[in-house]
């Protein structure tokens, strides 16, 4: 296994990724879009990254603009340049490498691989991971006691994952203009919703929701005993193997269509 520093053009700047990849040639390309305030560095992105690609998928994690390595200033992002992000960074591995056949995204991440997948034509599977239903969701769960303060003042401190962030009223203004309902409907893509009964962040209605929204081909993983965080390496070895196990009849050259 390999992993190769790249860096790309990006709305808001230069882009920061890794492309972890097996030694031998790809059997396909994916793109894993880290949960919110982390990182491509992210224990969970490091190691399910890596297992996917000692399992012969390239997978291309990179930062959201404005956190890790990635130009810009987070309190100027929201979801819309998080979706943004997502479909330049296809773009990247489409010219550079090939066109992404799985798209993966974690907790926030999840909710834009959702809302991407359309832009992404040669995406065959879409899996989310702990993925809000909903961007506004993330708002009233982790922003709820910040929102007055916020629409008062026009942003807010907020201390996230034990880290200090400025949030502005743009972003909670942006996440109320996201529906996904429709674009979960109509993702016209083979799907995995992976969550834990136990995650105390995003709810298991999020993950039942988005699963009885999208049609069929569509698969639901319970992530028994793991954190919001897939903070455990053999939790994210486990989530690699059953990503890899589920996705290889799509991710192949003849793959039916969803």
């Amino acid at each position: 296994m390999l992993t190769e520093r790249i860096d790309f053009p990006g709305p808001h700047g230069r882009i920061s990724a890794k492309l972890d990849a097996p030694a031998g040639t790809p059997r396909a390309y994916g793109i894993f879009a880290h949960c919110f305030t982390c990182s491509k560095d992210v224990l969970a992105a490091t190691h399910i990254a890596r297992g996917l690609a000692a399992l012969g998928v390239a997978v291309l994690r990179f930062d959201f603009a404005g956190l890790g390595s990635s130009h810009g200033d987070f309190a100027d992002t929201n979801f819309s340049s998080n979706v943004e992000d997502l479909v330049t960074a296809a773009d990247y591995l489409r010219e550079r490498f090939a066109a992404p056949r799985l798209l993966i995204g974690h907790s926030l991440g999840g909710a834009a691989v959702l809302a991407a997948a359309r832009r992404v034509p040669e995406a065959r599977a879409v899996v989310t991971i702990a993925a809000p239903s909903d961007p506004h969701y993330v708002v009233n769960k982790l922003l709820s006691e910040h929102l007055d303060t916020i629409a008062r003042q026009g942003e807010a401190r907020v201390k996230l994952a034990g880290r200090d962030f400025n949030i502005r009223q743009q972003f909670v203004e942006d996440a109320g203009r996201h529906d996904l309902h429709e674009k979960i409907a109509t993702l016209g893509r083979a799907l995995l919703v992976m969550q834990a009964p136990q995650d105390d962040t995003v709810s298991m209605d999020n993950a039942t929701r988005i699963f009885e929204l999208a049609q069929h081909p569509k698969s639901f993983v319970s992530l028994d005993g793991m954190d919001h965080l897939i903070s455990r390496r053999e939790d994210a070895a486990y989530v690699a193997g059953v990503i890899s196990a589920w996705s290889v009849r799509y991710l192949a050259s003849e793959a039916p269509h969803a």
